[in-house]
């Protein structure tokens, strides 16, 4: 065999600019400088992509799994005006309608007949119907990232975004989302019924974090909050009814961007993912699942040992880290394309058949992670075995204790043993973050794929 013969030609690298699941996971929407792509999201299928000349997309939002998207223009060669929402309906494969503002958009949220647009210090809230309508707009504080969070549920009524004060959060209720129509025969089980009202009126302002917000999340149904600040080592869980703090999380004990965070859609567990290539899972259970600090006994003297760590975790392999024949040089790369980070990520919960059941029996299904990479990694995550995560008919879970976390020793008065329990604080971090390494489970690598060119786009 003479290898000598032949050649082999670096291919230009996967360029995504952005990525993004629908309400229920179902499908992910992915903008490349080519255009927009539908995949379902597992198994990993590419359903529809739309190719465009002319300029680049900055995000595709879809509206749960109809043929309802926002295109938001960007790039360098924005195909669309960065202050325009274009409305475009896949089945037909073209615009049907657009709004236009007198600022740029930074960030969208929708359901089913309602449509959030976020910009720099307001919220503005359209009802989407035969017509698009225009119904409120709301101040917020300074809002770069454009953050905005809505409950997609069935009869979930909660929209959240930044409030007039920095690091505060606004609740809003819009009237009950709609259920989704069934398709095919009708179900055995009995359609859910709309909750009851709420005994007493819910709260309009959380005071979640000091510093600014990085991120907002809800749930499907709207009874919880999740918010991080621009520091990023904590992750605090509210209730939205009564405002109170839940649960605090601790991602790890240096500064961090947090990318997201995703509840599980029984509301018994929450993921997190950052910039440390890292996605770590949490559980709101009752329970000794979440790992508790080895120095917790210090925590009326030093709060950072008063933390609930991650049960589970799993590091993201960079992009040079797999076997790539691809170019990284910038020559290879489109003039439009901006800098992608290769450990950005999104992730978002599935339900996939156990690999661990019994054999001759029918896979139980059970909740795992779909972690989706800007350099195109699909990757299938199961939690480690032992972890209780089969998924159950009713979602929604057991309702979360609303009692409020351990005191903060903040008001406490100092001790004369205070001094010497500070010089050890290092050691004690020191010490916590080699038991990290050493006694955290690892999330099940169970399948590796990678979508944005290999399917034969690009």
């Amino acid at each position: 065999m003479n290898l000598a013969r032949h050649s082999i030609t670096a291919t230009n690298p996967i360029q995504i600019f952005d990525t993004r699941f629908e309400a229920d996971c179902q499908i992910f929407t992915t903008t490349t400088p080519a255009g927009f792509a539908v995949y379902q999201t597992w198994p990993l299928k590419l359903i529809r992509k739309r190719e465009f000349t002319g300029g680049t997309l900055a995000a595709v939002v879809p509206c749960h799994t109809s043929s309802l998207l926002f295109l938001l223009g960007g790039g360098r060669s924005p195909l669309y005006p960065p202050n325009k929402v274009v409305v475009w309906d896949d089945a037909a494969g073209e615009e049907v309608a657009e709004l236009e503002f007198r600022e740029r958009v930074r960030g969208l949220a929708c359901r089913r007949g309602w449509l959030a647009v976020s910009f720099r210090r307001r919220v503005v809230l359209f009802e989407v119907g035969e017509t698009i309508v225009r119904r409120n707009e709301f101040d917020t504080c300074d809002n770069p990232r454009g953050l905005l969070a809505m409950a997609t549920g069935a009869y979930s009524t909660l929209l959240a975004f930044p409030g007039r004060q920095m690091g505060h959060v606004q609740l809003v209720h819009l009237p009950p989302c709609i259920p989704p129509t069934p398709v095919g025969p009708p179900p055995s089980a009995l359609p859910s019924r709309p909750p009851p009202p709420p005994s007493k009126h819910p709260v309009s302002i959380i005071a979640a974090h000091e510093s600014s917000l990085n991120t907002l999340t809800v749930p499907q149904s709207g009874r919880m909050l999740a918010t991080t600040s621009s520091r990023g080592t904590l992750v605090r869980i509210w209730d939205t009814l009564s405002g109170k703090l839940i649960r605090v999380f601790r991602r790890g004990s240096d500064k961090a961007e947090i990318y997201g965070v995703a509840f599980r859609p029984d509301e018994k567990e929450v993921c997190v993912w950052s910039d440390k290539g890292t996605v770590h899972v949490f559980s709101l259970m009752s329970g000794p699942s979440n790992r508790q600090s080895s120095l917790s006994p210090l925590a009326s003297l030093i709060p950072y040992f008063d933390s609930e760590w991650s049960y589970a975790q799993y590091r993201i392999p960079a992009q040079a880290s797999h076997i790539s024949l691809s170019s990284t040089t910038s020559s290879s790369r489109s003039p439009t394309a901006d800098i992608t980070d290769e450990e950005k990520c999104m992730v978002g919960w599935i339900e996939a058949p156990s690999d661990r059941s019994e054999p001759g029996r029918d896979p139980s299904m059970e909740y795992q992670l779909i972690a989706l990479t800007y350099s195109g990694g699909w990757y299938r995550l199961s939690l480690p075995q032992g972890i209780s995560n089969i998924s159950s008919p009713s979602a929604g879970g057991t309702p979360l204790s609303s009692s409020p976390p351990k005191a903060s020793s903040h008001s406490r008065p100092r001790t004369n043993s205070v001094s010497s329990i500070t010089s050890r604080t290092e050691k004690g971090k020191e010490r916590e973050r080699d038991r990290d390494r050493k006694d955290n489970r690892e999330l099940v690598l169970q399948e590796y794929r990678k979508y944005g060119r290999w399917d034969g786009w690009g």
